[in-house]
């Protein structure tokens, strides 16, 4: 009883007020002061009658927003009227709470939405006019009202006009590689939010803030802990603590899932084998996923990496992935679970080029799948580098749920130090024609369930959250988190809509501020590309941390290694991936193997990714491929250096906080561009033996001093 009163409590306060300065706590939740006498007025009209159609804790959740924006944006409360006929401006409630005053065509085109959508906009009942904001579920009704409260800041509210919209994707997950004692795996922002330690007694404030931030922006899932799974996720204790979690999440629309270590049987259940057609082990999965149930009965189901990176799975009972997937679904089916299940998985014995492995792997099996497992495919097949062609996976399993895992951290792109705006690079990826099922498919309409009969959609983004003030580490960090959630409700957005609308919540409206950030951010990852890896290099950082460059890393086996990748000799550079190499080329549609197998007409992006060429190799601008490779180093720099010069120019427009925060970032995202592209270019000569064009900036150094840099304290190992 203490513990309900207790969470109710922190439910109803508002949370983002701090005595801290603008140091993007609040990220684009800010809520600023209305400027706009006449968008102001109306805000207010609307504030000053507000009536609910009923009560829940997901309409308490709403209150506590609008009571946030208002405070902060008209420096008031909104009034709340019990009587909906009499003062009330804004009816809230959902499609069956307002049936009585809604038209038959009214209510047919908000049941049409489904249970996330909303409808919001003028309402006429008895001669009166009403702003009613709608739902077919509370969570919709919650959706609506960010989009309202969204419209306000970015001064695009019409009274007048009618909005609708619901999400194309049916789950919008995050997926947090965090571990049990706090640290994070690939985490560039702290330490974990999840104070386990301390869970379930102790209920961070932190915790509402960051699912409000996500309703705000569709995420309705989230996994908490790391792929590389710790049995004890699954303990009596961790129950407990993740119930604390779920029961917070819950109001504002997100169902918590856990990662479920294969080998769970053995390390937490006292058995001899994890074999998943032993019926031991198909008992302990069901008798355990009962009593998860029983803490959390909107429990979202499990996230499984197995038999990848050393991950065990059913491999070692010579069983496959489908048996592996379908014994943990078969214990979530009666509860309505999913099973998620990773297909990024490369064998340690599989001499083959990983590009192909994961095809291996489930190709075969497609259709031998239960309903509710969903097959989580990372957007390129080798791992989330700076830009990889859409993975061979898309397309050729159809029978399957298939779901796509974006990575918001920046593991291969500059971590927390660099300013790279990912949603042009997850645009490429989703808008990208496949040919499969269909002559006109994407990614993204194959995600979305439209060429297959697919029911459980999936787009799940590696979290970049921490315990730093502005969440992300890098302040442009949170516009990643935001355009994923953006991107997950409606994969056919561009990235420049979302990056003006994240600007104009995070920075303000000056038009001029708009335009000099939105170029910032949205040539900010082809800039990383060039002075990281042109023309379709890849994986060829550092070690293990993946902090800068290391193209000359060997040791180990071989896919762990740069030149294994960029395979650079004196003939030549790149992976001949095409028949006469590993014909990874081979598991595309016809139509992309015809066209990506002509180095000439290959997209130049993915060239090195497909074909191992000459230096002398003329590309389509008349320049050597030796020559294009220091072109791209080059320009990558000088456009930091731009980017820059356009920050720099908006020192009056920015919180200073702010603003001090990025330049320094700016300063050390310059630096580490230079070395990058010192590195390399030194290095990839040494098989070149050509000098550098003339007109570009020399490359500076001693190669031997760059292979010297060790960090073995980088973050996020």
């Amino acid at each position: 009883m203490l513990k309900s009163i207790l969470l109710s409590s922190i439910l109803s306060i508002s949370l983002f007020f701090t005595v801290y300065a603008n140091d993007g706590y609040n990220l684009w939740l800010d809520y600023q002061a209305i400027q706009n006498a006449e968008l102001k007025s109306e805000f207010k009209s609307m504030m000053d009658g507000i009536y609910f159609f009923g009560e829940n804790p997901t309409y308490q959740a709403i209150k506590n927003e609008l009571n946030t924006a208002s405070e902060k944006m008209l420096n008031q409360t909104p009034i709340y009227t019990k009587e909906r006929l009499s003062s009330t401006k804004v009816w809230i409630g959902t499609r069956d709470q307002l049936s009585q005053v809604l038209s038959l065509t009214e209510q047919g085109e908000i049941s049409s939405l489904g249970p996330d959508g909303f409808w919001r906009g003028p309402l006429v009942f008895e001669g009166k006019t009403y702003y009613a904001i709608i739902g077919n579920k509370p969570v919709g009704v919650l959706y609506g009202v960010y989009n309202l409260l969204n419209s306000i800041q970015t001064k695009t509210f019409n009274n007048s006009s009618k909005v609708s919209d619901s999400p194309k994707v049916k789950f919008r997950m995050l997926n947090h590689w965090d571990n049990l004692d706090r640290t994070v795996e690939r985490g560039y922002a702290g330490f974990s939010i999840w104070d386990w330690h301390r869970l379930p007694g102790y209920v961070d404030p932190r915790y509402i803030d960051y699912a409000r931030a996500n309703a705000s922006i569709g995420i309705n899932a989230v996994s908490l802990t790391n792929v590389n799974a710790n049995a004890l996720i699954l303990t009596t204790d961790f129950m407990k603590k993740a119930k604390v979690l779920a029961d917070i999440f819950r109001p504002y629309g997100i169902k918590v899932f856990l990662t479920a270590r294969f080998s769970a049987p053995i390390q937490i259940g006292g058995l001899e084998t994890a074999d998943p057609l032993d019926p031991n082990v198909k008992d302990f999965w069901k008798e355990k996923t009962d009593e998860i149930y029983s803490f959390i009965p909107d429990f979202g189901g499990f996230l499984v990496k197995a038999n990848s990176e050393g991950q065990p799975g059913p491999h070692e009972y010579k069983r496959n992935h489908a048996e592996g997937a379908n014994m943990l679904a078969d214990a979530l089916s009666p509860h309505g679970g999913l099973l998620i299940w990773r297909a990024f998985v490369y064998s340690f014995e599989e001499d083959q080029d990983r590009h192909k492995q994961a095809n291996f792997e489930f190709e075969p099996l497609d259709g031998k799948f239960r309903e509710n497992v969903i097959i989580q495919v990372k957007n390129g097949a080798i791992d989330f580098q700076p830009r990889e062609p859409f993975h061979p996976l898309f397309g050729a399993i159809n029978e399957t749920n298939i779901g796509m895992e974006f990575q918001i951290t920046q593991e291969y792109l500059g971590q927390a130090t660099q300013l790279v705006y990912l949603a042009p690079m997850w645009e490429e990826v989703l808008k990208t024609r496949i040919y499969r099922p269909n002559p006109s498919s994407t990614v993204a309409s194959l995600l979305e369930g439209k060429e297959t009969t697919q029911k459980n959609t999936l787009m799940a983004g590696v979290s970049n959250i921490g315990t730093d003030r502005n969440w992300t580490g890098h302040l442009f960090g949170q516009a990643n988190w935001f355009a994923f959630g953006k991107q997950a409700w409606n994969p056919e957005i561009t990235s420049e809509e979302i990056a003006t609308e994240w600007i104009k919540l995070t920075f303000g409206q000056n038009p001029d501020m708009v335009s000099k950030i939105s170029k910032i951010m949205l040539e900010s990852h082809e800039t990383a590309v060039d002075y990281m890896t042109p023309l379709g290099l890849h994986h060829i950082m550092g070690r293990s941390h993946h902090y800068g460059p290391g193209p000359w890393v060997v040791g180990g086996r071989a896919d762990w290694t740069a030149p294994y990748y960029h395979q650079a000799d004196s003939l030549g550079i790149g992976f001949d991936r095409t028949r006469s190499g590993s014909d990874a080329l081979g598991q595309y549609a016809p139509e992309i193997v015809e066209a990506w197998s002509d180095p000439k007409q290959i997209p130049e992006k993915y060239l090195l990714w497909f074909h191992h060429v000459p230096w002398d190799f003329k590309l389509k601008n008349g320049n050597t491929l030796w020559e294009g490779i220091a072109y791209h180093y080059d320009k990558g720099v000088k456009d930091v250096r731009e980017m820059q010069e356009i920050w720099a120019s908006l020192e009056s427009e920015i919180d200073p906080e702010e603003f001090d925060h990025v330049r320094q970032l700016l300063e050390i995202q310059e630096e580490e561009a230079e070395w990058w592209r010192n590195a390399c270019l030194l290095y990839f000569q040494t098989f070149s033996n050509r000098p550098f064009p003339s007109d570009i900036e020399q490359p500076e150094g001693d190669l031997e001093y760059y292979k010297s840099l060790m960090f073995p304290n980088a973050p996020g190992i």
